[in-house]
């Protein structure tokens, strides 16, 4: 299973905003997919990593399935 909770925690520690993801070109649907854990594509991780300075370990990380 996909967990993005990292992400969360990762922006708020590098003081960045939702609001700032939005105008640096990350949608509300993506938001949105993130915050159910939905799949978004490489190339959104990669998006975010570089608006938010950090590395694809503080935005996913997976959990085992039981």
């Amino acid at each position: 299973m996909v967990d993005y909770s990292p992400l969360w925690a990762t922006i708020e520690a590098n003081g960045v905003s939702q609001y700032q993801l939005l105008k640096a070109g990350i949608d509300n649907k993506t938001l949105d997919s993130l915050k159910k854990n939905k799949n978004i594509t490489m190339l959104t991780l990669e998006k975010l990593c570089t608006i938010i300075g950090c590395t694809p370990n503080d935005v996913v990380r997976f959990i085992k399935n039981k």
